[in-house]
């Protein structure tokens, strides 16, 4: 009975973690994006006068590498559920007739019609 329960709650955290993690990358893109911004605009401005602007632009990416990664990875999943969806839409019968369709007329009717414009040269 207890390793039907701990196979029933290892299951139900593994599902609780995989939707959780659907939803995460799908985060509001704009506001990820206004806070590693922020984080960059914070680091930059509080740099001493003496350094040169290039060495802090690269210390104030570095200390904000944490807000870049989380943006970087949302937008991956973001493209990758439209590209799931477009594949999904490309599934339908309704698709698939237009390909058959397309396809009976390269195959089919543009030879014959071809054939029959070739007396007319």
């Amino acid at each position: 009975m207890r390793t039907t329960q701990l196979v029933f709650l290892l299951m139900t955290l593994c599902v609780t973690r995989m939707a959780s993690a659907a939803e995460a990358p799908t985060a509001d893109l704009a506001a990820l994006q206004h806070e590693w911004h922020r984080c960059v605009r914070n680091a930059f401005s509080g740099r001493p006068e003496s350094v040169s602007t290039r060495a802090a632009e690269r210390t104030a990416l570095a200390a904000c590498k944490a807000g870049e990664d989380a943006y970087v990875a949302a937008v991956m999943a973001s493209r990758a559920a439209e590209n799931e969806a477009a594949r999904r839409a490309d599934r339908t019968l309704t698709s698939r007739a237009r390909a058959w369709a397309a396809s009976v007329l390269s195959y089919v009717i543009d030879p014959v019609s071809s054939w029959l414009g070739a007396p007319a040269r």
